[in-house]
């Protein structure tokens, strides 16, 4: 008997199959109620005791063999069939969907570049704050419209929480914790209690930037600014500083550049070839002394831009409530754009 399994082993062991049929027909063979292995194992319990010890090896080696054969089998039929699929090998390979950012974060990261190439570095500070580091400290007086609930959104009963409405807060922050020479930009998202319309949103997003030092001047704010807009704009850019009112700057002033259509006049500058892009002045000495710093040694210069509103020029787009949608039909035009 022992003979005998040892030449079935060895024909098993040349077992091979192309279909399902032919594994099934091996399996009953061997395995089935009337197969080969049962009736083995029928003459195995009348061997004499000291047959049995070696036979009974032999005779788990060629079942567990069997069964191995029988599994690997199948497993190659179902590979076979998995990659017997009809390819042809000649066709161009699918496109690979390249994703990018998105255009707010693309416009950040140009305009933070750009001051970064003049020695201003980034600070950040809290999305929810306090009346004195958006308001007070800011030379807003109590009766201010600003701090209504009309322009801004206050988070709890007490009203000295709120969500910022412009990242000079962080500014303050600062300058409270830092000594001159300061020479900031400060990007955030900030929220303010608006209409949502195609112009305006409840939120958005700000940079502002802050230089404190000694005998800082007008000039300087105006060559800051100037070395922005052609850096973002384009080298033949012009820009216009018209006469505004912040309670934060004195002087203060508000910043046009030239529009594309170099003065001819579009809808975009609404036939005027002028664009606003920001609000700037000389940083109010009462903000000064609110933060520690002695007025009559340091002078600065601030100014904040909306970073939906250059977007906006830059790419055309015509209606806010797009950067916050999430529209794949306006988020696909981005795509590959680094």
């Amino acid at each position: 008997m022992k003979d005998r399994i040892e030449d079935i082993i060895k024909k098993v062991s040349q077992f091979s199959a192309d279909n399902q049929s032919e594994i099934e027909k091996f399996r009953i063979q061997f395995l089935g109620k009337k197969g080969i292995i049962p009736e083995l194992f029928k003459e195995f319990k009348n061997l004499p005791p000291a047959e049995k010890k070696v036979t009974g090896i032999l005779l788990n080696e060629l079942k567990k063999l069997v069964q191995d054969k029988v599994d690997l089998s199948k497993k190659k039929l179902a590979d076979k069939r998995k990659f017997s699929i009809n390819l042809d090998l000649t066709l161009p390979a699918s496109q690979i969907i390249i994703g990018s950012r998105h255009p707010i974060s693309m416009v950040r990261r140009e305009i933070i570049d750009i001051f970064s190439k003049l020695g201003f570095t980034i600070s950040q500070g809290p999305e929810i704050e306090d009346d004195w580091h958006v308001f007070s400290a800011l030379n807003f007086p109590p009766e201010h419209p600003a701090r209504d609930m009309q322009d801004t959104f206050f988070i709890s009963k007490d009203p000295d929480i709120l969500l910022r409405t412009h990242t000079s807060s962080v500014q303050v922050r600062v300058m409270e914790t830092t000594s001159p020479p300061i020479r900031t930009i400060s990007p955030g998202r900030v929220f303010r209690n608006e209409v949502i319309s195609a112009r305006s949103h409840c939120i958005f997003h700000q940079i502002e930037g802050l230089y404190v030092d000694e005998n800082v001047s007008f000039a300087d704010l105006k060559q800051t600014l100037e070395f922005f807009a052609k850096e973002y704009f384009g080298e033949e850019t012009k820009i216009r500083l018209r006469p505004s009112f912040f309670p934060f700057t004195e002087p203060s002033g508000e910043m046009d550049v030239s529009c594309s259509c170099k003065g001819r006049g579009c809808k975009l500058c609404k036939y005027t070839g002028w664009l606003e892009v920001l609000g700037c002045g000389m940083v109010d000495p009462n903000v000064l002394s609110e933060c520690n710093i002695d007025p009559s040694k340091y002078t600065g210069f601030a100014f904040g831009l909306g970073i939906e509103r250059i977007a906006l020029l830059k790419y055309h787009i015509n209606d806010i409530r797009l950067y916050f949608e999430n529209d794949v039909r306006f988020l696909n035009q981005f795509t590959g754009i680094i």
